[in-house]
Order: structure tokens, then C-alpha cells, then sequence
């Protein structure tokens, strides 16, 4: 049985005796009474990870009287798993799947230890978490958890995710790299949040396409590595989006996932002296067009000084920014909304190009400070 406390009342002191993994006994002086917290080491390794591809994923195990036994998933989530993960020494949490998953499955005179963990995710060890001792739970509830495994190639630089057999390297078919070794992605789960993610490794502009299906001639001929993709789209890599567990995909070529972004932006300042100053201009289809200066403002020109490797937004008044004139020819963007904090235009959100109701008088200048 898993205590969380004791107390014992003795003649002049309070003993109060906590069972954890992992510390050791500490004492602690209180007006009027001797506090004791008596921490027992258990294990000196109480919780693992079973059958996943490396030591960071897994069914969830834990140690007692020297067997191992597993972890309900009543109450199972990403906090109880973010535990795990630093308790094991290794990244992020990244998912909770469940434990059936992973072979080969946990034997039938395997005891279920744990039950109704409730981890606030700030603890180091899964036995400081609030648990029950297992009543009610079978195998077939199994936790799981997957984190960032640190001794894992698959790190989060944008080599490790690629559009294949497209025209040019922002559309294709999606693939993950996995030790050295490029993999489809399965359909199944995948959305358009998801493959706003990829476009935005990939330096590529906003997402306009996700296909669930690939014709024939684009479909992979590699394993299906990856599948169960749940990305909130605000995510810098593939990587960080929770996913079922890698290799364990029951998808087929016809599920192969295809994602279309918009190219990189080209920009140029033009009418200044210098190369960091001027009318905003970007690069479609071969032509060079304006920018609509509807809801431009500091950020929007934050982003493009850094685009173009021109130091900071000198922040120009009305008058600077009109003095380089207006453009001629196509205006093609309108309604540019910036954070501030990206790399380039394109991750910025804008209106389909070529759509506004702008004229060149109000065409977007910037000044750098480069």
C-alpha cells in the first residue's frame, strides 16, 4: 500500500513521516515540537519506460518490493508524464499514449501498482505525485508516455522534415528523418495546424493545402513512421507536437500525407539611397508588387528589417515613410499582421495575394537601421 502520510504522536514530539523515492530523512525544528520527515528511498530507480523505440517512451512502470508493475491511466495526463520525463532524465513531454501500444505487453501476473495519479507537473519524481493504490484497473488501461528522447539523432532543426517529390521544396509529401533514415507521415490525425508547423520549419510561407490522400504517383515507397499528429500549429518543429508512438503507424501508402505552402517571400526596399530603407516591394510569380499599409505597423516592420538582415525598425514617421513615393503595377499584399517575433514575412498572417482595397498611395515604406 502507498502511503502518503503517517503520523505518529509520540511523548514530546510530532513525527511526520512521508514515504517517497529518491531523498533522504530529513528533520525539521517547529516552537513546540520536532516536525520529522522521513523520506524513504525505494528504488534508486523507480519508474521506466517499456517497449518504446529508445528509453524516453514507453509503457509507464513502476518499482515496489523489488518488482516492477505498471500505471493506470485513470487520470492519466500530460503533467503525470512531464514527470516521468524529468524523473528519467530525459526532454520534454511530448504525448500520453496508452500502453497496450508498445510490445511486448505487460504479462498477466504483472500487478497494476498505480492508480488515479495526479501530478501538478512541477514534481522530479512520480512517487511525490498524489496516487491510489491500484483497485479496479486491468491491463488494458495501461499508461504511457512518450518524451523527447535527449540521445535520440531526431533532434528539431529543419533537416529533419522535408516535402518529397513536389515542385520545389515547399510542396510534397510529408517525411520525417528518423536515424538517418527518411519515413512517411500517416494521414490520420493530421489537420491544417499540423502543416502550418511544417511550413514554418521549413522557411517555407503559409500553409494553403493539406491532402489527406496523394495520388499515386507522389505516394511514398518508404515505412510509415509517424502518424496520430496533434499540433496546436504555434509549434517551431514536427517534433514538439505530441504524436502517437514513432514506427507504430497501421497506416498504408494511400494515407501518405501532402502539404502545399506558399514559397519564401523575395523582398527588396526600393526609391531610398540605401539598401535598408525604402518601399516595401515582395516577389510573386515573377513580378514584383507593393504592400498595403493597411495595419502595418512596428512589429510588421520588426520583421522585415530582420528579414533582410538590416538591424532594427528605426520606427519612421508619415512623412519619411511617403517620401520614397508610391509604387507602380501590382499591389500584392493587404492586411500583413506580425507578432514580431518572426523570422521572415511569410510567417506573418496576410490576405490571399493580389487581394486589397488599397492604392499605391498607400504602399508600405520601412527604415533600418543597417
Amino acid at each position: 500500500m502507498h502511503f502518503t502520510a503517517l503520523w505518529a504522536y509520540l511523548k514530546n514530539e510530532l513525527s511526520f513521516c512521508v514515504f517517497l523515492f529518491g531523498f533522504q530523512h530529513i528533520q525539521v525544528p517547529l516552537p513546540g515540537l520536532t516536525l520529522t520527515t522521513c523520506l524513504f528511498v525505494a528504488s534508486p530507480s523507480g519508474v521506466r519506460l517499456v517497449g518504446g523505440l529508445h528509453r524516453c517512451e514507453g509503457r509507464v512502470e513502476v518499482k515496489q518490493n523489488g518488482q516492477w508493475g505498471t500505471v493506470c491511466d485513470d487520470g492519466w495526463d500530460i503533467k503525470d508524464v512531464a514527470v516521468v520525463c524529468r524523473e528519467l532524465g530525459c526532454g520534454a513531454a511530448n504525448g500520453t499514449p496508452s500502453g497496450i501500444l508498445y510490445e511486448p505487453p505487460a504479462e498477466n501476473e504483472q500487478k497494476v501498482f498505480i492508480q488515479e495519479v495526479n501530478c501538478t507537473g512541477t514534481e522530479d519524481t512520480l512517487a511525490q505525485c498524489e496516487q491510489e493504490e491500484a483497485y479496479n484497473c486491468l491491463h488494458n488501461e495501461d499508461a504511457g508516455a512518450l518524451c523527447e528522447n535527449p540521445e535520440s539523432p531526431l533532434s528539431p532543426v529543419p533537416e529533419n522534415v522535408r516535402l518529397a517529390d513536389g515542385p520545389g521544396h515547399c510542396k510534397g509529401r510529408v517525411e520525417v528523418k528518423h536515424q538517418n533514415r527518411w519515413y512517411s507521415v500517416c494521414q490520420t490525425g493530421w489537420s491544417l495546424r499540423a502543416a502550418k508547423v511544417v511550413c514554418r520549419q521549413l522557411g517555407c510561407g503559409r500553409a494553403v493545402l493539406t491532402q489527406k490522400r496523394c495520388n499515386k504517383p507522389a505516394q511514398g515507397q518508404r515505412s510509415i513512421w509517424l502518424s496520430q499528429m496533434s499540433c496546436s500549429g504555434r509549434e517551431s518543429t514536427l517534433q514538439d507536437c505530441p504524436s502517437g508512438p514513432w514506427g507504430k503507424s497501421t497506416c498504408i501508402h494511400d494515407e501518405d500525407t501532402w502539404v502545399e505552402c506558399e514559397d519564401p517571400f523575395d523582398l527588396r526596399l526600393v526609391g531610398g539611397d540605401k539598401l535598408c530603407s525604402g518601399r516595401l516591394e515582395v516577389l510573386h510569380k515573377g513580378v514584383w508588387g507593393s504592400v498595403c499599409d493597411d495595419n502595418w505597423g512596428e512589429k510588421e516592420d520588426q520583421v522585415v528589417c530582420k528579414q533582410l538582415d538590416c538591424g532594427k525598425s528605426l520606427s519612421p514617421s508619415f512623412k519619411d515613410r511617403k517620401s520614397y513615393g508610391p509604387g507602380v503595377g501590382r499591389i500584392w499584399l493587404d492586411n500583413v499582421r506580425c507578432l514580431g517575433e518572426e523570422q521572415s514575412l511569410e510567417q506573418c498572417q496576410h490576405r490571399f495575394w493580389g487581394y486589397h482595397d488599397c492604392t499605391h498611395q498607400e504602399d508600405v515604406a520601412v527604415i533600418c537601421s543597417g
